[in-house]
């Protein structure tokens, strides 16, 4: 670990300074290919979000009154500051979490360029003033000051995606990263530092959930809430947050169906080998991984075959090097999580075809999780309605488009779904049909600048581009008469 980060471990980044903590409780950085502890963090307590939230509090009077182009400038200046970094970023995240060198660079990390990209287009091309058809005036304001709560998985995705927009909006923010992924984030605050962000706009503390994070969401002068997690911890977040009638905004789990069509015809194997690939990207550790794999009759066991195929051939190996293998998962307690699941699903009756519990051969240190994958998997067994966070697929077979509908909808998820078949208008009414905040159909990706967020449990609202920006911001009329 680089001699500047493994210092800067053991303190918080408040009012564009890199300070000692208030508070004494610790917790360990492990290494998840190798479990070998690397350094500590130092949880931040009630007087250390105080610290933090101040500062924020007295940034915004000065922050909030930057002009439109100002705050494009500054945008631009952490834009060129992030193209010189992505390396640094990638290895960070690598260390963090245990993502593969190179979909470190080409993903993990690339996100702090394209995401600022997206915000710096909406914000171009936002009018800061609108006249409306009756003649009133439309006005655009930061919200305030945020608390912005951010997750392991995917560290500098859901950082840029809350810090950006802010920054762009005027606001002032207090930022909590995963206690599992500190190296990251350490990195991120370096960005802005360098690109000169003035002091108290952005400030940051390690710490964790129930502590740190607890008493971000419930202090009073916190305007707004970002949070990217669990479906449990937002509906305490959401509970804590509207004693003080809080904004919320809440990116949260996934169950995301994926429905093939037997009308693929000859691209039947290249859609079902994406769709497992998609499934294990990250180690499976995505809210939006497409991990309920709904297959029709006519074409289930050929579908369950190429699936078990390419689990088998998925490779695992070292994070540090490059290549399209997976990494192991974040820690010792997801990996105990998502045995829990491949455990239940052998007990439920699920067909096992292809990895397992256990650690794989050859990788007996780490938190190394077999390619797994489940078919005739049944509507309602744990493994086809919970949230895994690991390699696992389910499949299940479905008799016609109805009913491929009714078990994709029944869900207490809507974050992402993907549909994979060779009918255009099929399509269609599929993403139409389909209750989610996405439909993938036929292996298409997100574009920077999208909106991305989910319905019912998943969350509520956006992030991304303009509606992303447009959560930071609070709508003011002016009813101007005559002079």
């Amino acid at each position: 670990m680089p001699e500047d980060l493994s210092e800067k471990l053991l303190t918080h980044y408040v009012e564009g300074m890199w300070v000692a903590p208030l508070a004494t409780r610790t917790f360990p950085v492990v290494n998840p290919a190798t479990e070998e502890e690397e350094g500590r963090i130092v949880l931040g307590g009630a007087a250390d979000v105080d610290r933090a939230v101040d500062a924020a509090v007295r940034a915004l009077p000065g922050f909030s009154a930057w002009p439109k182009a100002d705050r494009l400038a500054l945008l631009r200046r952490i834009l060129a500051v992030s193209e010189r970094r992505l390396s640094d970023l990638a290895c960070a995240i690598t260390r963090d979490m245990g993502a593969p060198a190179t979909m470190s660079l080409g993903m993990q990390a690339d996100v702090a360029v394209g995401h600022l990209q997206g915000i710096i287009a909406a914000l171009e091309a936002q009018p800061e003033r609108e006249e409306l058809a009756n003649g009133d005036i439309l006005v655009r304001e930061p919200v305030g000051v945020c608390a912005l709560i951010t997750p392991w998985n995917w560290p500098i995705n859901q950082i840029t995606l809350k810090v950006l927009p802010a920054i762009a909006a005027g606001c002032t923010s207090v930022l909590k990263p995963s206690e599992f992924t500190p190296l990251s984030s350490i990195v991120y605050m370096e960005i802005l530092d360098d690109a000169g962000v003035p002091p108290g706009v952005v400030n940051m503390i390690q710490g964790d959930g129930a502590e740190t994070g607890a008493a971000l969401v419930a202090h009073p002068d916190v305007d707004m809430v970002s949070f990217t997690g669990s479906t449990r911890a937002g509906r305490l977040i959401t509970k804590s947050a509207a004693d003080g009638i809080k904004r919320v905004t809440l990116e949260l789990g996934g169950k995301s169906p994926n429905l093939v069509f037997a009308d693929c015809g000859d691209q039947l194997e290249e859609r079902v080998r994406y769709a497992v690939r998609e499934c294990f990207l990250n180690t499976g550790q995505s809210c939006d991984a497409p991990t309920r794999m709904l297959v029709e009759e006519s074409v289930y066991p050929r579908v369950v075959e190429i699936a078990t195929e390419a689990a088998r051939a998925t490779r695992l190996g070292d994070p540090a090097e490059e290549g399209d293998h997976l990494g192991p998962l974040v820690s010792d307690i997801q990996w105990g999580r998502v045995q829990g699941h491949i455990e239940a699903g052998i007990a439920e009756g699920a067909r096992l075809t292809c990895g397992g519990p256990g650690k794989p051969e050859g990788f007996e240190e780490g938190y190394w999780c077999r390619p797994t994958v489940f078919a005739d998997v049944r509507p309602g067994m744990s493994i086809e309605r919970e949230e895994i966070f690991g390699p696992v697929l389910s499949i299940l077979p479905f008799r016609d488009e109805a009913e491929a509908i009714r078990i994709a909808n029944d869900t207490d998820y809507g974050l992402a779904a993907y549909v994979q078949t060779g009918d255009r208008d099929r399509a269609e009414r599929l993403a139409r049909a389909l209750r989610a905040g996405a439909v993938h159909v036929n292996g298409a990706g997100m574009q920077y600048g999208s909106p991305f967020g989910g319905m019912r449990q998943s969350g509520n609202g956006r992030e991304g581009g303009v509606h992303g920006l447009a959560e930071f911001q609070e709508l003011k009329t002016l009813h101007i008469g005559g002079f």
